[in-house]
């Protein structure tokens, strides 16, 4: 379990440094300022995602056949509070440029993927 939690915590702090700073880089060398901070997004999904993971080990090593059903209940709630956290930066303009949109969408299927890479490794095993 530790062995995992750590290969995890490490997988996602590698996900986070490949994506986020050629990300920033492309931004700026193209001159592109968003309305929010690309950051910010970037720390939300990785602490979010470590949060998710955590959750359904947790579940997982108590209760096996709902730790399906916590990984989709946590993945909701993630989503939830990201509009909450971010709507005064993010959805407060009427309309997102294309540039904004994707760096909204990049990050967020980024680390999706790498959760539910990490949960259906973390089930398959149980």
């Amino acid at each position: 379990m530790t062995k995992r939690i750590l290969f995890f915590l490490a997988a996602i702090f590698v996900v986070f440094a490949v994506s986020y700073f050629p990300h920033n880089y492309i931004l700026q060398s193209k001159n592109i300022t968003l309305s929010y901070s690309l950051f910010s997004v970037y720390v939300f999904h990785l602490i979010s995602a470590i949060i998710v993971y955590g959750i359904v080990e947790l579940v997982a090593s108590k209760l096996v056949n709902q730790a399906g059903y916590a990984y989709l209940a946590s993945v909701f709630l993630k989503i939830g509070f990201f509009v909450l956290i971010f709507k005064a930066s993010v959805f407060a303009n009427e309309e997102l440029t294309k540039p904004e949109r994707f760096s909204l969408v990049i990050p967020l299927f980024l680390f999706l993927i790498s959760e539910a890479i990490a949960v259906s490794k973390l089930l398959n095993s149980k």
